[in-house]
Formats: structure tokens, sequence, C-alpha cells
């Protein structure tokens, strides 16, 4: 049976001290919808209080939607029913074009929703031995195919734009090739370098361009990432940057939304110390500074993440329990979050609060914080979640438990940031969720939210089964075997303005590598600080 939990309008505003309006007044944004799909199909619900079903899509009840997605401004919505791509116009759901391309793995619309890009699994058969192009390019008004290419990874499928559409690339062979104005028929221009793996170009840079290149290492040369300025590749010395290192098998790039600053994130397969192989974090701009990211404590590097306002980002490192910390651009310590239980770290989209939690084999932790007054807001706890997302409105959060990392209990749960459950719909048995998605709106619809203590209490609070832990079988006989209480709990750290020391006692030291020299930082208690 569905179960709903559902948080009543009327009681919402008095809770937040809102007016109750009997329509949105018109310089308010309508509140963003969520987009689901599963064994039963794809549908729509609206926005948080209500979230009620969008009874205007034109759902098709048990087809086989592969995939879905919104553009940008969330104005379009693409999805795929195993027959056809289908464009709708989202609101009054009116279908704007119609793709025949019914084994659609995976779309993307461009920046300005000019062009949606359509990937196919490559295949071939005898009449095409070379193969027929399956990356195809759409364009959004007319449905009419721009162009083809034959793409047979589905790893970096996607071309990249720069966000005003001025500037397309994508990888080929060794070679990264350019095109403009959405022209696709000429190669304007070529990066040609040897054994190249991948590129990144800024999601949000602008003119002039900038684009990061990784090439891994090999017999015995060290991996090395480098970035350009288009047009300008001159060469090796025509990079801005250039940053080498070993144990690197292979990286990501993460652009900040400026592209003004990159982070440098390597991996290696295997190691001496462990198995599962050990990780890297380095920092390069367009300035040609390049630095590796202290870290205070050993281990693996589970989550990093730039901060939407391109000054600060955090990462999240070391063995359980695992340590967070928010550097600036100077990849200096500016707050430390303590140890936890957690795994990954998302910024709201305006910046202001910063959600840490501990995803897939933790128990679902969720730590939101205030990042101007370095508080924390709320700690709930979104057990079994393999999906998390936030609202573009910065207020609200998605959770979802979806197939087929779990195939029982399947479902979704909409929470406000100071920890309360807004709405919650569990799947019923025999039915998977596959994905939920929150609706996109654009850059500066919603301002950032006012920060609040308050708990928003949900109409019905959603209780679990107390699950006790696991005690051999030796040790259940003796006192307090059955506390249910991880001794490596005793071994948390607090957060760093909650840390007891004497003044002038010092709590950490990095060594922060800026070229050509090392420089070393001590941060220690100031005498008139009473925390």
């Amino acid at each position: 049976m569905t179960c709903f939990v559902t948080l009543n309008t009327a009681k919402y505003h008095e809770i937040w001290g809102l007016p109750v309006m009997a329509a949105p007044m018109s310089n308010v944004p309508n509140m963003p919808g969520i987009a689901l799909r599963g064994s039963e199909g794809a549908w729509l619900l609206k926005g948080p209080p209500g979230c009620q079903n969008d009874e205007a899509f034109p759902r098709k009840p048990r087809c086989l939607c592969k995939v879905m997605t919104f553009n940008s401004e969330g104005t379009l919505f693409a999805y795929c029913d195993g027959t056809c791509v289908t464009v709708l116009e989202t609101g009054s759901w009116e279908t704007v074009t119609v793709i025949d391309r019914p084994r659609t793995h995976c779309l993307q619309f461009s920046p300005r929703s000019t062009i949606l890009a359509v990937w196919q699994p490559y295949v071939v058969s005898k009449d095409t031995e070379a193969g027929t192009p399956n990356l195809n390019l759409y364009d959004v008004k007319t449905g009419v195919c721009v162009k083809g290419f034959v793409q047979k990874k589905q790893d970096s499928w996607c071309p990249q734009w720069t966000t005003d559409e001025t500037i397309a690339a994508r990888n080929v062979n060794n070679e990264i090739h350019f095109y403009e104005n959405n022209n696709y028929d000429v190669i304007v221009q070529k990066l040609h370098v040897q054994k190249v793996s991948h590129f990144r170009l800024p999601p949000k840079g602008k003119s002039p361009y900038h684009v990061a290149i990784y090439v891994p290492g090999s017999k015995g040369q060290p991996s090395y990432v480098r970035i350009f300025r288009y047009p300008n590749f001159a060469g090796p010395q025509s990079a801005l940057a250039n940053k080498s290192f070993y144990k690197a098998d292979k990286s990501d790039l993460i652009w900040n939304d400026k592209g003004s600053s990159l982070l440098i994130l390597t991996v290696t397969d295997s190691s001496a110390e462990s198995y599962y192989g050990e990780q890297g974090l380095y920092y390069a701009d367009v300035k040609g500074e390049t630095c590796l990211v202290p870290r205070a404590k050993n281990g693996p590097v589970y989550s990093v993440e730039w901060n939407p306002n391109c000054t600060e980002f955090c990462i999240v490192y070391g063995f359980m329990p695992a340590k967070a910390t928010l550097y600036n651009l100077k990849c200096e310590p500016v707050f430390d979050f303590g140890t936890g239980p957690r795994n990954v770290a998302y910024f709201n989209p305006q910046g202001n609060i910063l959600c840490l939690a501990g995803f897939g084999n933790l128990h679902g932790n969720m730590e939101l914080w205030d990042l101007k007054g370095k508080k924390l807001i709320s700690n709930p706890n979104g057990s079994d979640s393999t999906y998390f997302e936030w609202c573009p409105d910065g207020e609200h959060m998605l959770t979802a438990t979806t197939a087929p990392r779990l195939r029982v209990n399947n479902g979704y749960r909409v929470w406000h940031y100071t920890g309360g459950v807004v709405h919650e719909e569990s799947i019923p048995t025999g039915q998977e969720l596959w994905q939920a998605m929150w609706q996109t709106a654009g850059e500066g619809v919603f301002p950032p939210p006012s920060i609040s203590y308050r708990p928003v209490v949900p109409v019905q609070q959603v209780t679990q089964d107390a699950k006790k832990a696991y005690v051999p079988p030796a040790l259940r006989n003796q006192p307090g075997a059955l506390s249910g209480k991880p001794k490596y709990r005793d071994a948390y750290e607090p957060a760093s303005n909650m840390k007891k020391t004497e003044p002038g006692e010092c709590l950490h030291t990095w060594k922060i590598n800026h070229s050509p020299q090392v420089v070393t930082t001590t941060v220690c208690r100031a005498p008139w600080h009473s925390g």
C-alpha cells in the first residue's frame, strides 16, 4: 500500500509565519516539481508542500521509461518511453517535438536548450560494418537531426558546451574537436595531445573560455593535467597551468562554476596500503597556481564539492569516521566539521547551507550546516537512501531509495533543511522506483533562503523499527554488550568551533605546497576564545 505523509499547506505557512494566499503572487516563482520513473512508467509531482500528482502530465501507464531529463531552465522535459523520445513544455505539458529513437539510453539538453543530444548503444550489422551514427544532435524546436556522430563508449558520450553555446567540443582519437555556434559541419579548432584521456569545459564559464585536459602516465612518465585558453593551443608552452603527478590511473576534473579554479581528484586501481587504491587531490587555476590540497587524516577521498559562490570547497576524506573540511582558494582549511559517518557533501544552489551525509553502506545520517554562522541546523536520518538532491529553492531536499541498488522499500522523501519530512511516498511491493529528480530552475530565480533553526514538524512522524547491533555469541551474556553503541563512536571529533582547548593550544598543523616554497600553517586557539 502506498504511504503518503504530507504537510498541510496552511499549517506549513502557519509554522513559518507566512500568509495563507488563495493564489500565488505573480512575483513569487512556482515551486519546482519532482519527476519520477520506475516499473510503472514516468510521472510528475507538483512541488512542496503538497507534492500532489500533476494530472496534466500525459502519463503512459507501465511504459518502459529508460531515461528522462529537464533543460537547465526547467521549461522543457524530455523522456524516452521505449517507442520514441518526446519533448514536452512543462506546465502545459504540450508536445514540442517527437524523435523516433526507441533505443535511447541517454539524453542531454544544451545550456540554452537549442540542441537535444540523443545517445543509443553502438551496434554493427552486416549492412553497416562501420556502424551507423548513434550520437545524434537534434534541433529542439524542429526535431531535425543537425549532426550524427559515432560514439562507441557511453562514458563521456555527450558533447560539452560553454554556457552561451558559442563553443562545443568532443574527444575524438587523441584530439579534442571544437565547433562554434552549433555548426557541427566545420571543425574550427583541434587540440591534439597524445593519449589524452578526457577533458572538461567549465560548467558556467564565460569568455575567455578555458579547457582542462588529463593525460595518464605511461612507461614511468607521470600523469598530468593542463589548462589551456581557447583557442591558444600552440603546444605545452601555451598552457596556463600544468600539474603532473604519479599514482594516477584515472582522474576527475572538477571546475568551479566561474571556470577560474580546478580541483583534480586522482585515483589508483590499487596500492600497497589498500586493495581499493588511493586518492590524491590537487588544485590548479587559470593564473598558473598549482598545489597539493592538504588533508589532516589518512584515507580515501569520498567527495569533493565546490560551493556555488566559487570561493570555497568541501572535501570528505579519511578512514571512517570520515573528516569533512572547508577550504578557501589558497587551499587553506577554513573550517573543520569534525568526524562522523559520512561520505558525501552537497551545497544548496545558493551556497549558504551544506549537507554532509552518509549514504550507500552507511546509515543515512545527514548534517545540515549554516555556512555563515558555522552552526549545525539539523541532524535528520534518511536511512536506505541511494539518491540525494537539493531543490532549486535551496530549502528542500529529495532523498530516494531506488532500484537496482535496492530492490525493496523503494520510495522517496521530501525534506526541509530544518529536518522535517514534508512529504513521503513508499512504492508498493512488487514495483520499483528507478529514478527521482527535481525540476530544474534558472540561475537567480530563487534567492538565498533565510536560515532558521525552528524545525518543521510533519503531520505524521515516520517511525522505524529499532535495529539491534549484532553481538557475537561469546559476548552476549556480558553487561553492556547489547548497548548497540559502536566502539569507534568514541573516536568522533567535534567541529572546530566546538572543541575544548586551552588558550594557545594548537589545533592543526597543515603543510601547503604553494610553489616554489612549502608553507606550514598552524592554527591555534586564541587566548580570548572561550569555546
